[in-house]
């Protein structure tokens, strides 16, 4: 297998198992979320915001996995 191919293999990798982490870590969130609404609507306005921040962090774990995959390839794919 050559360098670039391998270099593609394992941007597909580490893009996939950094999703997965934030992608369990969002639907628990949103799970005791939904849950906790259920349980007591009249909190829904006080944690909604709370929830949103959390969301948007756990999306950008999975953008920093993308974004340090690109850079190992390019490293790999415009280094030779």
């Amino acid at each position: 297998m050559d360098p670039k191919t391998a270099a593609i293999l394992a941007m597909g990798i580490a893009v996939g198992l950094g999703a997965v982490g934030p992608g369990i870590g969002m639907g628990l969130a949103v799970a005791s979320y939904m849950d906790s609404v259920t349980r007591q609507p009249e909190t829904e306005n006080k944690i909604k915001p709370f929830l949103f921040i959390g969301l948007g962090l756990m999306e950008a774990l999975a953008i920093y996995a993308l974004v340090i995959a690109l850079i190992l390839l390019a490293t790999q794919v415009l280094g030779k």
